[in-house]
């Protein structure tokens, strides 16, 4: 079974990625996030259907605690966050590491 991409965050971030095909998605105004994207973000992990949720970095500080270390911590789904200090390779690599247990990009 395939399952889906998913994005997280304000129209703006979501709308090139609908546009490329993502279908699964949650809007959340920028104007909203401290109190509507802790739901949103417990919706899409909860979907059995979604296997990466793609949030931008500066909304993880919006989170609750508890939403945000359940995010960091899933492995199904996986969190991929764009933007911020992680945004170079190192910080992709890391996440792809995580994600699927081996460093693709490892040299040895």
């Amino acid at each position: 079974m395939s399952q889906e991409i998913a994005v997280v965050g304000s129209p703006e971030f979501t709308t090139g990625f609908r546009l490329a095909g993502v279908r699964a998605f949650e809007n959340v105004p920028d104007d909203e996030k401290s109190e509507e994207l802790d739901a949103a973000v417990e919706r899409v992990f909860d979907d059995e259907d979604i296997g990466i949720v793609v949030m931008r970095e500066d909304d993880m500080e919006h989170l609750s605690r508890g939403v945000r270390e359940d995010a960091e911590t899933s492995i199904e789904p996986t969190l991929v966050t764009l933007g911020g200090e992680g945004a170079g390779s190192g910080g992709l690599r890391e996440q792809i590491k995580r994600a699927i247990g081996i460093d693709l990009m490892d040299d040895s």
